[in-house]
């Protein structure tokens, strides 16, 4: 098992400890817009929110030498896309656009994989 030597945590310790603020972050945010009136929560707020929190994690597990998920930097990515066009009220077909992101890395992820 590794440690991380700043603080001398498990690996494992600390990708769970991050792993939970993300969720937890996730849930708060949702709590918060469904509490407010609809009126008063902008349209791509919580997309926009995810943006921000899924790439916030990912970077703070960067710095932290601990492995980064390419789905959920993808998927952070297609939330700050998707908040964008709801904020400026266009309707690109997101659903479509994702499906082929992601259908594309997990074809390409076998053929560019390092064997041992």
């Amino acid at each position: 098992m590794q440690t991380n030597p700043q603080q001398g945590i498990p690996e494992a310790q600390l990708d769970r400890r991050l792993n939970d603020i993300g969720w937890g972050l996730l849930l708060m945010l949702t709590g918060a817009i469904w509490l407010l009136p609809e009126t008063a929560v902008p349209q791509g707020t919580w997309l926009f929110g995810v943006a921000v929190i899924l790439p916030g994690v990912k970077v703070a597990r960067y710095v932290k030498h601990i492995a980064v998920s390419g789905f959920s930097v993808v998927l952070g990515a297609g939330a700050l896309v998707a908040a964008v066009s709801q904020m400026w009220r266009t309707d690109p077909p997101l659903v479509a656009i994702f499906l082929l992101v992601i259908g594309a890395s997990l074809v390409a992820k076998p053929l560019f994989a390092r064997t041992a």
